[in-house]
């Protein structure tokens, strides 16, 4: 459980011992009592600590010196002291309102130390007697359903292989949320130089030598790290958008804010505040990036949500503008808190940590998964990543087949975090995985990177899955490619004829990644390209409806270039009669002629043309090569 929602149960648990009479006669021990809770409230625990002792040394059966004693240990998570307490302050009453408060705050220092049945007897008790406050009955109901799911569930453990990255990432006091690039080759990370919470954040990032061995962080960027805190961070598939959260001394609007900066050749922009759509005058952080930076997640405590935390979700319009972010919703979110979301390239899972859903206690982690009819109901991960302390900031490769955490621990000087790499079993990899593709786009003639956008269609659904841009200075693209579908990629520039490619994903893959450099032909008399979304039947000329993403694509660059004339043209291989093959040719064109002309584009500016097997663009020994001369091409002749 987070800090102001302990500090808002704990006060809740002294008015309620603080509505009935104290146990003691004696007025230094209640001196001491009454001292100490000036510290408390101050968080100065350990004066508090020596008062409540002192209490107690005059009178050892103040019952509520001793459960006072073991809410600030509580509040301290040194929660075996804080249960000796308890148990020893309930041992001496038998007054049902003291024992409430006692049973109450002692299930949840039971489920933080995973007792989970003492849990369970204890929080029973509770809700068995409670009548009047609902708050507390609620929140106890709860914990009693995350004892009971730990209980049944503690011995179901996968089996993860997790260990800590080197001490070469690990190298400071603490660091934090982990975010990876697509082709696992850039991690990227919070570190801290000092245990101290006030201490700098900075934004780190680590690469990998020529063994796949991760290299000592540097700063990820000047424009980016300033002598302020820079927080968590989100970064897109391809290594260029980054999104991340400073609290300070910046153009803020509320208490922390979200900051998008991009990456153009080897240098990141001057950050630039994400503006009222996103930041609110509230707290906003933990943010998440779709594989092409245009849908994010973040989570805010803003008063118009569910709980006191929720996630929240904006996306890019058609002119780039981040809009109004809305309330991610149920089943997501919850009356608890929901921190930490996490969206995996596919676009289809998102994993967040709750304190409102069973689990082994603290925050847990959870995914949903993302069809037709909205979001999954939450899945809780499992152990042996879950456990009775808190787990958030977590994040799966595209592949599927390995997680980045960072893992708190009691170290000297106080608390510290590593980050860790776990190997994740097949059984419980992902359902839809992912793949990229990556390249660099060029002129065909002049071989010069050009700066395009490129498209990717799920072409059973006719719609943008993706979208994303080669950089404008080196030319590089990476396009996210999941499980599931078959996909036109389209790499578009204007002045130029689009390139048209085809992916099909819907059966089982290698994940290997593609390499694929996109050279494009100027818009020019006697430029050409293949379509290869343009489908037909084995020796059937009738157009099949999955062609019909790359027929609207025509129809546009038809559109934006109305004084160009086109030739489309049919080719087969050499496999049977030439005559057949130029007949079937010259249908198959005609096909896609009479397709544009029913959907308004001039027949004036079309000439459909079968060339059969005369033209082939690769040689007829394979049927791989076979394939690439059965085609339709597009040509400009005018």
């Amino acid at each position: 459980m987070n800090r102001i929602a302990i500090v808002l149960l704990v006060f809740l648990s002294y008015a309620a011992m603080a509505q009935v009479q104290l146990s003691t006669k004696s007025k230094k021990a209640i001196e001491y009592y009454t001292q100490a809770d000036n510290y408390r409230v101050r968080g100065q625990f350990a004066q508090a600590i020596e008062l409540l002792n002192q209490a107690i040394d005059k009178d050892d059966k103040f019952v509520e010196a001793y459960y006072r004693l073991g809410l600030v240990y509580q509040n301290m998570k040194n929660y075996a002291e804080a249960l000796k307490n308890y148990e020893k302050g309930l041992s001496l009453t038998t007054d049902l309102r003291k024992q409430k408060t006692f049973w109450y705050d002692m299930g949840e220092a039971y489920i933080a130390t995973g007792e989970y049945e003492k849990a369970m007897r204890v929080l029973s008790l509770f809700v068995n007697n409670e009548t009047l406050n609902k708050q507390k009955l609620e929140r106890a109901a709860s914990l009693f359903k995350s004892a009971e799911f730990a209980f049944n569930n503690k011995d179901n453990v996968s089996a993860f292989h997790q260990k800590p990255l080197s001490d070469t990432v690990n190298c400071f006091a603490t660091q934090y949320f982990p975010v990876l690039t697509a082709d696992q080759q850039q991690l990227i990370f919070t570190r801290r130089t000092s245990n101290d919470p006030n201490a700098d954040e900075d934004i780190v990032i680590s690469g990998k030598d020529a063994q796949g061995r991760w290299i000592t962080p540097v700063s990820i960027s000047r424009n980016i790290n300033s002598r302020l805190n820079e927080g968590t961070c989100a970064i897109s598939a391809d290594g260029r958008k980054l999104i991340f959260t400073s609290c300070v001394g910046r153009d803020g609007i509320g208490s922390c804010d979200l900051y998008e900066t991009r990456k153009i050749g080897e240098d990141w922009t001057v950050p630039k505040n994400l503006g009222p759509n996103v930041n609110s005058v509230a707290w906003e952080s933990q943010p998440t990036l779709s594989a092409d930076g245009r849908t994010l997640y973040f989570v805010s405590d803003r008063r118009s949500g569910l709980g006191r935390r929720d996630i929240w979700v904006t996306s890019l319009d058609e002119n780039g503008k981040w809009t109004k972010a809305v309330n991610a919703g149920k089943p997501i979110n919850s009356v608890f808190d929901e921190i930490s979301p996490f969206i995996h390239v596919n676009n289809k899972t998102l994993y967040f940590a709750s304190n409102g859903l069973p689990g082994f206690g603290g925050y847990d982690l959870f995914f949903v998964e993302k069809d037709s009819a909205g979001w999954s109901a939450p899945k809780n991960i499992g152990a042996p990543i879950n456990n009775h302390d808190d787990q958030f900031s977590l994040f799966i490769t595209a592949d599927g087949k390995k997680g980045y955490y960072s893992h708190e621990e009691n170290a000297a000087g106080g608390t510290r975090s590593r980050i860790f790499e776990m190997q994740i079993p097949e059984e419980n990899q992902l359902k839809y995985r992912s793949n990229y593709v990556r390249g660099i786009v060029r002129d065909k003639q002049t071989r010069q990177v050009l700066s395009a956008k490129i498209e990717l269609i799920n072409i059973s659904k006719n719609q943008i899955e993706s979208l994303v841009e080669s950089d404008s200075v080196t030319g590089e693209y990476l396009m996210v490619l999941t499980q599931g579908a078959d996909y036109a990629l389209y790499v578009n520039k204007e002045g130029y004829l689009f390139k048209s490619l085809h992916f099909n994903y819907t059966e089982t893959f290698d994940f290997k990644p593609v390499v694929l450099d996109v050279d494009l032909e100027k818009a020019s008399i006697g430029s050409r390209v293949v379509l290869n979304n343009i489908f037909f039947d084995v020796d059937k000329y009738e157009l099949k409806s999955t062609s019909i993403t790359e027929l609207k694509k025509i129809i546009r660059f038809l559109t934006e270039n109305p004084k160009v004339r086109v030739e489309i043209g049919g080719h087969t291989d050499n496999s049977g009669a030439a005559a057949y093959n130029r007949s079937l040719s010259e249908k198959r064109a005609l096909a896609v002629y009479n397709y544009l002309v029913s959907n308004g584009v001039d027949k004036g500016r079309l000439t459909p043309k079968g060339y059969g097997p005369d033209l082939p663009i690769a040689p007829n020994n394979t049927e791989d090569s076979r394939q690439l001369n059965r085609r339709i091409e597009f040509k400009i002749i005018k």
